[in-house]
């Protein structure tokens, strides 16, 4: 049953870590800024708990969804913070971005994100600028490319170079153009398949978002 507005606000108190989540999970898909100081509320006091990193992730995915610029300096203290479950650092970057940009276009909340050395806030924030289909000035566009061709075969996160290929899409330049190509041909089908849409101007079927 799908949940209306007031019962997922109501579940965010529940005893239940996963039905707190659930209600995270429907603020997040109703988009509602009237639910913003709430969820807020709830991440602030859902994050003392190291244990709920799965509601965290929907808590913060729920506030980038419903929340304003007024938000981002607390997702940023919280990005900074050392956390075991890194998925959290996703969500952020995501949100960060989301939020924290002054005009559509703005580069400044990705960039942040590229210069904090946290461990997949990158990747949440490359996710954001992709699935916006944000429209970088061409030195912003040069960070994204630094950054993931600088990590283009981390071991441990080694599709990041997904979200900046599928970004590229809507990015011009001979550097874009030589990014693309080397992803094209990249043995990861995943990421080559992004390259190859983005080549021809086309943002493809992005991977779900969790």
């Amino acid at each position: 049953m799908t949940l209306a507005r007031n019962e997922a606000l109501t579940l965010l108190t529940d005893s239940l870590s996963a039905r707190r989540r659930r209600g995270a999970k429907r603020l997040r898909a109703l988009a509602d800024p009237t639910t913003a100081a709430q969820v807020r509320t709830a991440l602030e006091r859902e994050v003392l708990d190291k244990r709920t990193w799965e509601t965290q992730y929907q808590l913060i995915m729920a506030l980038g969804m419903t929340g304003s610029r007024g938000d981002v300096e607390l997702l940023k203290r919280l990005a900074l913070q050392p956390r075991s479950a890194t998925s959290v650092n996703v969500a952020l970057g995501d949100a960060i971005v989301r939020l924290g940009r002054e005009v559509d276009n703005d580069p400044a909340p990705a960039v942040w994100c590229l210069q904090q050395d946290v461990e997949l806030l990158a990747d949440g924030a490359l996710r954001a600028v992709a699935m916006l289909r944000l429209n970088f000035p061409d030195t912003a566009v040069d960070d994204v490319l630094d950054y993931a061709e600088a990590n283009f075969r981390d071991l441990n996160h080694k599709y990041l170079p997904y979200w900046p290929a599928v970004a590229a899409a809507g990015w011009s330049g001979s550097r874009v153009r030589a990014f693309l190509l080397r992803c094209s041909q990249d043995d990861r089908q995943i990421i080559a398949k992004a390259a190859t849409d983005a080549l021809n101007g086309r943002y493809g079927n992005h991977v779900s978002v969790l």
